[in-house]
């Protein structure tokens, strides 16, 4: 099939800033894209060969969009899976497939999984309610502290929190839920996979990822991580495993803890561009974003070494502001060699959301982590 320059159409569920950053590599090959978004103010509205406002769990809608185009890809895992697997029992290609989505989706099958799978991952427990785990933390089934995490829908950030107190749990979601043994680490790590629909398989460098305390947000990733050759081949070799488990097609992003001994705890996974690799535009052979691209069309993959050490700055909200977004001394930073902003597009910011993201290469590692705070203390992104 001639996907260049063609009659071939791209689906993309989901038009937020990963959608957009797609859409950078379909333009450059000249694909048409058509994309899928609740939001009329998406940051694809301008990007995609056809844009369409519709709601991404509504079956009849991810139907429609999948009966116009050749290959449906995501950005976003909160999406209509029944839809899909009609589409692929139709013969639509679909990237992830739905099978792989209904494993991810929900993080309570997620981590049944690992343990099916005999994958390294933090002891948990699973629970239906919110109210069946308040009666197990006053019956000391489950011992303070513990990691909560909604099953279902969170997302940067939202739905993770750390619990230390009985009270902690009045402000949760009434919604199913897990409780993850606080795990004692050194660092976060993550490695994203790139694996091809005609076989291909590659892996990043792994990276660093430095969390901010209250948003639980990651605001650093850094490339490549600070850890010995030993600890990143074995990051790899368990991102490899997780990867083969799932038998995706296109990108997994794996998170992962090193501990204190150097074990490798897997965390949670997604199936598609990430977060953890928005610093490969900048410092990669091949951005994560061009892969992806690569993969699910069964291109051959690229070249996933780095040419530079790259840092990765998460641009969000500040605290105490919403409304029109302005972007404060950006032209500061700008003036910063191997400084390069990216702006996602939307119009209204809020405490925390994420708006950018700035990416610093640099030859020498220890300079580029000193120009990253510097780019971090500087930038703020406020309202009008």
């Amino acid at each position: 099939m001639s996907y260049f320059s063609s009659d071939f159409k791209l689906g993309i569920l989901g038009g937020g800033q990963l959608g957009k950053m797609m859409l950078t590599e379909t333009r450059k090959f000249d694909i048409q894209t058509y994309v899928l978004d609740p939001s009329n103010e998406a940051p694809c509205q301008f990007g995609a060969t056809r844009f369409f406002q519709g709601d991404l769990t509504d079956y009849e809608q991810v139907m429609a969009l999948g009966k116009q185009v050749d290959v449906l890809t995501i950005e976003i895992e909160n999406v209509n899976l029944e839809a899909l697997e009609t589409l692929e029992k139709e013969g639509l290609k679909v990237f992830p497939s739905p099978k792989t989505l209904r494993l991810i989706q929900n993080k309570g099958n997620q981590k049944d999984f690992y343990l099916k799978n005999q994958l390294p991952t933090a002891p948990f427990t699973r629970f239906s309610t919110l109210e069946k785990l308040k009666q197990a933390v006053e019956s000391s089934k489950i011992t303070l502290p513990f990691v909560w995490k909604v099953a279902q829908g969170g997302y940067d950030g939202n739905g993770v929190k750390v619990i230390r107190s009985f009270s902690d749990l009045e402000s949760l979601a009434e919604a199913e839920c897990i409780a993850e043994q606080m795990i004692p680490f050194k660092n976060e790590l993550a490695v994203i996979v790139a694996r091809s629909a005609a076989g291909e398989i590659k892996t990043y460098p792994v990276v660093e990822m430095e969390f901010h305390p209250e948003a639980n947000q990651v605001e650093y990733v850094i490339c490549p991580a600070r850890i010995s050759q030993e600890v990143s081949d074995k990051a790899r070799a368990v991102a490899l495993e997780v990867s083969k488990a799932f038998n995706h097609v296109g990108l997994l992003a794996v998170e992962m803890f090193q501990t204190h001994d150097d074990a490798i705890l897997i965390n949670e996974v997604a199936p598609r561009p990430h977060n953890s690799g928005h610093y490969s535009i900048e410092a990669s052979y091949t951005s994560q974003f061009e892969q992806h691209i690569r993969a699910i069309l069964g291109l051959p993959l690229g070249n996933t070494d780095s040419k530079v050490a790259g840092i990765m700055v998460n641009l969000v909200g500040e605290d105490g502001y919403s409304g029109a977004v302005v972007y404060e001394n950006i032209e500061k930073i700008m003036a910063i060699d191997g400084v390069t902003p990216h702006i996602y597009g939307k119009k209204e910011t809020r405490p925390f959301r994420k708006m950018g993201h700035v990416t610093i290469v640099n030859e020498n590692m220890d300079k580029a982590r000193k120009i990253a705070q510097e780019v971090k203390e500087t930038i703020k992104v406020i309202s009008k």
